[in-house]
């Protein structure tokens, strides 16, 4: 699943717009829109993403020897 699909999955089931979450992260609905269309959102804007919408967000790297290295907004 691309970036833009999960972020658009995760809009709709917490009952919030693109237009909405874009002001709340402090940007434009517009460029919002352009950067998901163009799958250039960074990995500080998930984080954010999280916050805004009061969920946890990770990302892992999963060795071999099952050590994990993650990054979150926790």
């Amino acid at each position: 699943m691309k970036t833009s699909d999960m972020v658009r999955q995760l809009c709709e089931q917490m009952n919030m717009s693109i237009s909405e979450l874009a002001r709340r992260l402090g940007q434009s609905p517009q460029n919002f829109g352009k950067k998901l269309k163009r799958e250039t959102i960074t990995l500080e804007e998930l984080k954010a993403i999280a916050d805004v919408m009061n969920v946890k967000f990770e990302q892992t790297f999963i060795l071999p020897d099952g050590n994990e290295i993650k990054t979150g907004n926790e």
